[in-house]
């Protein structure tokens, strides 16, 4: 978690730091009363690289095959926290051969001796839970061939860390951050002789940030489904901890499992991953389907919203809605102004897409990624929804303001299929326009029907319009309606202009159409996705016009092509590169 940079966090972590110097005093843990199975999930193909001397953290590659970790120029901020997380030793692990062991013994005892002693940008709570879980996740992976000196040292450190933890745990920003420093306490006070004092306070600890962070939908106030998944998989992990260790969770802790998992479901798209919205992305491979079988739940949502998001869902086709007000204050900093959005996607394939977060890749595609022009939804006038916060706060501090609160929605059956009605206010003090969103997907999955209406409704919102005109020398309110597509679809006008031909690698063949109220476009876009280098180049369709009156429709609709068969079988491989 990138940490502000005002006077209260430096204070912050000034504390963390003489608290760190201060627990590398303690009496060191002698071994492990029990450990953990390793239930973290790496991917080879990035341990690989590790082993190869390629780190690729927070979007920079550097590549450096005969320098250690931690001997490497840090770009950022951000690539140092994911150097001090510890989270590549999954990868490492994944691979799990003598060259990758070696080089995770390495960089891990190098850490000890030159960070051990309480310095560098690792002694932050959440930084020390996620590297307790993995330091005693993999300590037999770690710890072989080791001797007794360096295995004294681990401990120690392991210790030290533990202690670190229980004494700044609370200093940590609730969410996220707070259930990784209280997940990695809970598990070292459990798997280590000497620690178990620690385990009670964390434990009551973590029910509290159970029951104010975990609503009554299994929901999070940041709206993230990537953070969601990530909270969902420290209970499930710390839950089993204890029932490795004999012991029973809690019932707020099971609770807060009980309601987050439909939640997940809910949020999942057919081909396994995450809708991406408000920051987050797809998920790491094979986390949600782990998390939600490690978790033991089956239940699924009932009708209606999710965390605030709707989802259609028929045949072999999934669609995922924000439909409701965005984040505002302290849970909006990564926030996105994107209501009634909605992503796409066919069987493994995703269609209609969000761009994403931008933020791995800096401030100006953070920026990008958050405005309304990103999301597969309207924009009127180059406006967004939302607005970001004041300038000039370094831009993590950046909040949502002037969002709309009044989205109402409603979810009903059609004829031939599931309807989704909703809108929103976010226009209104601009323009004086509500935007309404109608889609309705096939009981077959086979099609979706939209419809986007811009219209005035109260007399306060009609003079409203009417200023704008007037500001336009009435020649119209400018809109846009995008529709941004995932980058390995194969797009192309089609028809002479009047329909977009959408190929996916599965083979389904997908058509476009609208009803000529507005002008439609292919343009380019961009697809942006942690993990990789640079944001990658796709296309968007984009249907774009005037409002002249008081209500403006546009209907538009997105179907299989007539010969696309009803069952396919995908069997195109998706390879990981690492360099694009």
């Amino acid at each position: 978690m990138s940490q502000p940079k005002n006077i209260s966090a430096r204070w912050t972590r000034f504390n963390h730091r003489v608290a760190a110097r201060i627990s590398t005093r303690a009496q060191p843990a002698t071994g492990f009363t029990s450990m953990p199975e390793p239930r973290t999930i790496g991917l080879y193909a990035r341990g690989k690289q590790l082993v190869a001397g390629n780190f690729l953290f927070a979007g920079h590659l550097i590549s450096a095959p005969k320098t250690s970790l931690w001997d490497i120029a840090v770009p950022d901020e951000v690539f140092a926290e994911e150097q001090h997380g510890f989270a590549w030793l999954d990868d490492l692990a994944a691979v799990g051969d003598m060259p990758a062991r070696e080089r995770a013994q390495e960089w891990v005892w190098r850490w000890i001796d030159r960070y051990g002693r309480g310095s560098g940008p690792g002694w932050i709570p959440d930084l020390a839970g996620r590297r307790l879980i993995r330091w005693i996740s993999h300590a037999i992976f770690l710890l072989r061939a080791r001797d007794s000196a360096q295995s004294e040292d681990f401990y120690r450190s392991l210790a030290q860390q533990t202690i670190f933890l229980s004494k700044r745990w609370h200093k940590t920003v609730p969410g996220l951050p707070r259930f990784e420093a209280l997940t990695g306490l809970i598990y070292a006070g459990l798997a280590l002789e000497g620690m178990a004092q620690h385990v009670e306070p964390a434990l009551k600890a973590l029910d509290k940030e159970c029951e104010r962070q975990v609503d009554e939908e299994g929901g999070i106030p940041t709206r993230n489904p990537e953070e969601l998944l990530e909270v969902f998989t420290l209970l499930t992990w710390a839950a089993t901890a204890l029932k490795d260790a004999g012991r029973q969770p809690s019932t707020m802790h099971m609770q807060a499992i009980e309601r987050i998992a439909p939640t997940l479901r809910t949020l999942r798209h057919a081909d396994g991953g995450l809708a991406r919205f408000h920051g987050g992305g797809r998920g790491m491979e094979g986390r949600l389907d782990s998390a939600l079988a490690e978790s033991g739940n089956k239940t699924r949502q009932a009708d209606g919203l999710a965390m605030g998001y709707a989802r259609l869902s028929a045949g072999r086709t999934s669609v995922v809605i924000d439909a409701s007000p965005p984040p505002t204050g302290p849970s909006s900093l990564n926030a996105h102004a994107s209501t009634l959005a909605f992503e796409l996607t066919s069987g493994r394939r995703p269609l209609v897409v969000n761009c994403g977060s931008g933020a791995s890749f800096g401030e100006d595609w953070r920026r990008f990624g958050r405005a309304t022009p990103s999301h597969s939804t309207v924009t009127i006038d180059e406006l967004s929804s939302a607005r970001l916060g004041e300038e000039g706060r370094g831009w993590r501090e950046e909040q949502l303001v002037d969002a709309p609160k009044d989205v109402p929605i409603q979810m009903s059956q059609a004829s031939d299929g599931l309807r989704f009605e909703g809108g929103h206010d976010g226009y209104i003090a601009s323009h004086g326009l509500t935007h309404a969103r109608t889609l309705e997907l096939t009981f077959d999955g086979r099609g979706m029907a939209g419809e986007d209406l811009i219209i005035a409704m109260e007399d306060s919102a009609k003079r409203q319009f009417d200023k704008a005109m007037d500001d336009e020398a009435l020649q119209g309110i400018p809109f846009e309606i995008a529709f941004h597509l995932h980058p390995e679809v194969d797009a192309s006008l089609d028809m002479g202009g009047a329909a977009v031909s959408i190929a996916l690698k599965s083979g389904e063949l997908w058509v476009f159409r609208h009803d000529a109220i507005a002008k439609m476009r292919l343009d380019a876009s961009v697809f942006l996705e942690k993990g990789r280098l640079k944001p990658r180049a796709t296309k968007q369709i984009v249907l774009s016009g005037v409002a002249m009156e008081y209500a403006t429709r546009i209907r538009w609709s997105l179907s299989k092509a007539h010969e696309t068969n009803v069952a396919i079988r995908d069997l195109n491989r998706d390879e990981l590169d690492l360099n694009t």
